[in-house]
Parts: structure tokens; sequence; C-alpha cells
């Protein structure tokens, strides 16, 4: 960005080569209009590792996306406060009108990022599904929740949203088909780098800073295979700094990526910001003030709402919007009789741009008109709500 050149060859490559949008061929043709569960409701419940500002958005978007579809008579969703999926849960079970879901009052479960909660979480869960079984489908929320479920221990229709990366994870056996009749997982297998290229043709950095937690979950959240794998191509240099990610001590988590921030950004040319525990909107002001005191570009993985609360770029997820429409369209598949991977789990969203103008301004960048008019989501202000 701070080269015409740089800018032209990026708008090009970006309008051009990543012009596509997601949704491929499922094995057989489904209808997704509403029906009842042979005169009943079709039950879902809720399970997630803990709480992640993309779990919010993710599902409320998800929730509009069934009222679109009529599953959900529709609705404003009241406003969420914080990162909890309870509140909303509580309003989709208690507030919410359908005639053909109903969201389970008790069919809320989160681990709080707790190893030792977690096993009983999960243990609690999967008896309920085998036993009681009066869960129709299980919205797996994130890496941890897809692990737990994307398995025979139960038989109860599993849709993993929000996972990082589900093959490296090994939530899924390929692209193709999770490698379970009754699971379902999202799976954008190029998205991460396509981030990256992205962020390298715009800033052209020679040392590209990753704080992210050196774990097995930690390395699939920050997509770490592929990074490596686009330096090694790109022949940038890849320096790593290692955090505390799914800790039930979420103040821990944060001050371990913020130290990651002020280590990085005095050996960096750019970072990647990773999704983690410690990275949330309590965090987020501090880290893009650091950054941006060492004006160091900041490329945010999660989307367009950190860009708006000051890093200074992504390809956004237009608020989330078409990847909950993508996740309607698979629930009502799955009520209208389809198995879960019988469903395409390819998603590729559309290509939106997201700009922080005032970060820009404040570690020195002078965006072009060309890049101005290729940007979808802009923003003038660094938000602090």
């Amino acid at each position: 960005m701070k080269r015409a050149k740089s800018i032209l060859v990026w708008v090009l490559f970006f309008s051009f080569v990543f012009s596509f949008t997601g949704f491929a061929a499922d094995k057989k043709i489904f209808d997704t209009k509403p029906r009842t569960n042979n005169g009943k409701k079709w039950r879902i419940a809720y399970y997630e590792g803990g709480e992640y500002i993309d779990y919010q958005q993710i599902l409320s978007e998800t929730v509009k996306g069934l009222m679109a579809l009529g599953w959900i008579e529709p609705a404003a969703i009241p406003p969420l406060t914080g990162e909890k999926t309870t509140e909303l849960w509580h309003w989709l079970a208690h507030t919410a009108k359908s005639r053909y879901l109903q969201f389970i009052a008790d069919g809320h479960y989160c681990a709080n990022w707790d190893d030792s909660l977690r096993p009983q979480t999960v243990n609690r869960l999967t008896r309920r599904l085998n036993r009681q079984q009066d869960v129709d489908l299980l919205i797996a929320m994130g890496t941890w929740a897809g692990k737990d479920f994307a398995n025979n221990h139960h038989k109860t229709a599993t849709m993993v949203l929000s996972a990082s990366d589900p093959l490296s994870a090994g939530i899924i056996k390929s692209v193709e088909d999770s490698g379970y009749e009754h699971v379902h997982a999202s799976v954008d297998p190029k998205r991460f780098e396509r981030q990256i290229r992205v962020f390298h043709e715009i800033v052209g950095f020679k040392k590209l800073g990753v704080a992210f937690e050196n774990s097995v979950n930690g390395r699939s959240y920050a997509a770490m295979d592929v990074i490596e794998k686009v330096a090694a191509e790109l022949g940038f240099e890849l320096i790593a700094c290692h955090t505390q990610s799914d800790i039930a001590d979420t103040t821990q988590a944060e001050n371990s990526v913020k130290q990651c921030f002020r280590t990085l950004s005095q050996k960096v040319e750019a970072i990647y910001v990773t999704q983690q525990g410690g990275i949330n909107r309590r965090s987020i002001p501090a880290l893009v003030r650091i950054a941006n005191e060492y004006k160091v570009p900041t490329f945010s993985q999660s989307g367009s709402e950190e860009v708006k609360h000051g890093f200074l770029v992504s390809i956004a997820h237009a608020g989330f919007k078409y990847v909950g429409q993508f996740h309607a369209l698979t629930f009502a598949k799955v009520f209208n009789g389809a198995r879960p991977n019988q469903l395409d789990q390819l998603f590729e969203e559309p290509p939106k741009i997201a700009l922080n103008l005032k970060t820009a301004e404040i570690i020195g960048i002078n965006p072009s008109l060309m890049l101005l008019g290729a940007t979808d989501e802009l923003f003038h202000d660094i938000a602090t709500q």
C-alpha cells in the first residue's frame, strides 16, 4: 500500500483471481422449505469450547438466515453485549417464534476454555444425545466443539461451525466428506492462503510476525502450516511468538498476546492477527495501540469487526452474513432429510475488503483512490465500543 505499483497489482490480483463465491454442489438435491418433524418441532442444542466473539456473530447470522428461509418468524434480534452466546440462546429459547424449530432452553453447553470442565461437559451432553435422545441437531461451535463431537460416540446430526481449519484440526477427513454420516463442517481450505498472499501484496513485508499458542489447536487456529508454506514460496521470514489461548483465565491469555505484540512490533514489518482466546473486544484496543505505536501494519484473520476496532485491513466476512446463509441452508436440508455428509462442506466467501483509514493515517499509509474504490467496508475511525 505504500507503493502505487503494489496497490495496482494487488487490486487486479484481488478483483480477478479471487472473484468467486461459494456454494458448491450437494450429492443430491434437497429441499429447504420449512417442515415439522412429523408434527413436532426440530430440537436444537448448542456446544462451544468457550466464549469467542465470532461464535456470537455466526450464530446470530445463522438465525437470520433461518428467518429468511421461513423456519423462524422474522424478528429483530436484540442487541448483544460482550462475547457470550448465552444471551442470544435465551432469546431463541424463550422469545423467538417458530412453528418448526425449538432451541432447547437447557440445551446450551459451554466448557469455558477449561480443560478440566471440558470432558465433564462433553460426557454430559453425549449421554443426553444417546439416552434422552431429545436433540435432533447439535451446533458444535468452534474447533474444540468440532473435535469433541465429530466422532461415532453419538449419531445426532452435528453441524460444526466456525472451526478455523477443520481439515488440519482433524475434525473432518476431507473437503468432500467429513468421514461421519452425521457430521458436517463448513470449510474453506484456501481462505488463509488468500489472506496471506493479499497481505504480502499490499505491504511487501520481508518479516511477518504471528502470535499463536504453540499447540495442535493453536497452530490450527492460526493456520500455521499454510503460513509456513506461503512464506517459503514468497520468500519472507516468519517470526513467531507463543501465546496462551485455550485457558480458563482469559486475562492471562490476553496478557500473553499483548506481550507478543510488544515483542513482535520491534522485530517485524507486519503482523498477521490470528484467532485465539486472548484476542477479543477487551484486548483489541491495547493490541491496536501497540502495533500503531510502532507503525506496524496488521491484518485481521477474523474479519471486518476487528478492522472496525483498529486493525488495518482484512478480507471481511461482510458481517458473517454469507456464512450464516450457508449454515441456514445446510440446517434446512438436514431437516428435510439430508444426511449431513451428503451436503457440500466447501464455502468460499465473497471477496470483501475492509480497511481502517484512521489506522492507515496513524501508521503513515496513504491509500490510493484505486484501493479505496475497491474497498467494500471502509472505517474512518477506530471504534471504541
